[in-house]
């Protein structure tokens, strides 16, 4: 037996403003398909150089009202970047709370419109620790 990872869904209240947090964190929009007869759009973002790693942004054009709430939960998306902080003031400097921020030089989660937790992993060894990001308090939950 195989298998092959396909993509991670999330759900999502505001398609535009949700593509524009991914579009900031560096991924490309891969795939968009509209379904008239379903009343839904998806849209898949992946990073430039991992298209077949995609989350799907599922937005469902008449709102969430009426959907079974099945009390499933969700973890985190993780990506790794080439500097954290470079990433996280990039982040900051368009609007995006730092929740936890990268104190270690490794490790940052922020969260999306739609409340999901991203996590952004330094590629290799931690950077050094470095202002504003040692004395930054953690924002909210991650």
């Amino acid at each position: 037996m195989t298998i092959r990872y396909l993509h991670t869904m999330v759900r999502v209240l505001d398609l535009e403003k949700s593509i524009a947090f991914y579009r900031l964190l560096g991924l490309e929009q891969t795939r968009r398909s509209d379904y008239e007869q379903g009343r839904f759009t998806l849209v898949f973002m992946a990073p430039p150089d991992q298209p077949e790693c995609p989350v799907e942004l599922t937005w469902n054009w008449d709102g969430d009202a009426g959907l079974p709430s099945d009390s499933r939960h969700f973890g985190h998306l993780a990506y790794g970047v080439d500097d954290i902080h470079a990433t996280c003031a990039h982040l900051m400097a368009n609007g995006v709370t730092i929740n936890r921020p990268p104190r270690d030089g490794r490790m940052a989660f922020v969260r999306s419109p739609d409340n999901v937790s991203v996590e952004l992993l330094q590629k290799g060894a931690p950077l050094t620790p470095a202002e504003p990001w040692v004395s930054m308090p953690n924002t909210g939950h991650w």
